[in-house]
């Protein structure tokens, strides 16, 4: 027996039931040898209080029994939601066929005839606990697919509806556009050109995200940590965003050290960026602004984008980071999305063994942060610290 096979028997447990302590003495001792973990009880009531305690992994049940037999005990255990997917075989003197089928028929995986034979009893119990352990096994297995498909249809769904909307409202603006072309009525243009520029960003920035979704669940995304300089990262996606910011009188502030230097992926961490400066902006009020610091302590460094926008109420933020879930919110300009960006920030600092996180009070703005470990393997398998700066204050 190699050690996962010991391994899997010290975790498993088979529940012996005979109103006989003979049999049970005997049956456990043949069982013990093996490794599993055996639990003996005489009675049928005792057997139920027992299972539903426990939650064995194998029953041995035998039929006559006093007061309540083992066609009774094997019936309420059927009965209970918990119990009922615990394979059972009926232990048992009587050796003719009426009770063989009757056990059978009933539901039992099998059964074994007194006197017990050794050899026997360790077989089929071998092999009932195996097709058991197959059997949640492929249960589970189901059980994630049928997740795993009603969360992609539920995301496909979501970028259908929501790239319709700014492709949409680009040919419908763009029409009314070349039609006041052709009449020389440029009073209105500025603002139908505005509408289609906001719309080409969001589709541009919905199908980026896509694509880099895509990409991570098809396993075609590559995991290439380097050394980046954070601070120059981060303040050139400020810079990027610093345009659309100001459309809404919005200040990007940054409170972060002069230079940082970290083992990461640069591409999956701008992405991480673009996408919290981006809602940042969506979420926050004309007028207000945002406010992106870079910490660290001797395990890590936590970079934080704080706005001063709508906020969110408990029960969004529960609903956040989760493909199978709708959290699109309009922003404060009725700016739409659709989450998606959120989950790919979740997944990217996740393969940097970070943690992302969002602090929230609705109508006075959100924080998210996220974390990247101070020490991450390069790729000559030796730990690279992070070097900061002292700090500096900027603004964009």
């Amino acid at each position: 027996m190699n050690k996962d096979d010991q391994t899997v028997r010290k975790s498993t447990t088979i529940l012996l039931i005979d109103d006989l302590p003979d049999n049970l003495k005997l049956l456990g001792e043949m069982l013990q040898t093996e490794g599993y973990n055996i639990r003996l009880v005489t009675t049928g009531a005792q057997a139920l209080k027992v299972a539903e305690q426990d939650k064995p992994d194998l029953i041995l049940l035998d039929i006559l029994m006093p007061k309540m037999d083992g066609y009774e005990v094997f019936r309420q255990l059927k009965e209970n939601a918990e119990l009922k997917d615990i394979p059972v075989i009926f232990i048992s003197a009587l050796n003719d066929t009426e009770n063989i089928v009757k056990a059978l028929q009933s539901g039992g995986m099998d059964y074994i005839t007194k006197p017990f034979q050794s050899e026997e009893v360790l077989a089929r119990v071998r092999t009932h606990l195996q097709l058991h352990r197959q059997s949640k096994q492929l249960q589970e297995q189901s059980k994630q697919l049928r997740e795993l498909n009603a969360s992609k249809d539920k995301f496909f769904s979501i970028i259908a509806h929501d790239l319709r909307s700014p492709f949409n409202s680009i040919i419908g603006f763009s029409e009314i556009l070349l039609e006041n072309a052709v009449k020389k009525n440029y009073d209105v243009m500025e603002e139908y050109s505005e509408i289609i520029l906001m719309s080409s960003r969001r589709a541009m920035d919905l199908l980026s995200n896509l694509m880099e979704w895509t990409r991570s669940q098809t396993g075609r995304m590559d995991f290439n940590p380097g050394k980046v300089e954070l601070v120059q990262l981060i303040t050139g996606i400020g810079q990027l965003f610093h345009g659309i910011a100001e459309q809404k009188s919005i200040g990007i502030i940054l409170e972060i050290p002069e230079s940082v230097t970290i083992y990461a992926d640069q591409d999956m961490l701008s992405t991480v960026l673009r996408n919290l400066i981006s809602n940042a902006i969506k979420f926050t009020y004309f007028g207000g602004k945002i406010t992106v610091s870079v910490q660290e302590n001797p395990e890590e460094i936590t970079v934080s984008i704080r706005d001063s926008g709508v906020g969110m109420k408990k029960e969004k933020l529960e609903k956040l980071f989760r493909i199978d879930s709708d959290s699109s919110t309009l922003g404060t300009n009725k700016e739409k999305g659709t989450g998606l960006g959120l989950i790919l920030c979740k997944e990217f600092i996740e393969k940097h063994n970070g943690k992302i996180w969002v602090e929230s009070e609705f109508g006075k703005g959100s924080v998210f942060r996220f974390t990247i470990p101070k020490q991450q393997l390069n790729e000559a398998g030796v730990f690279d610290e992070l070097v900061i700066a002292e700090p500096s204050k900027i603004v964009a």
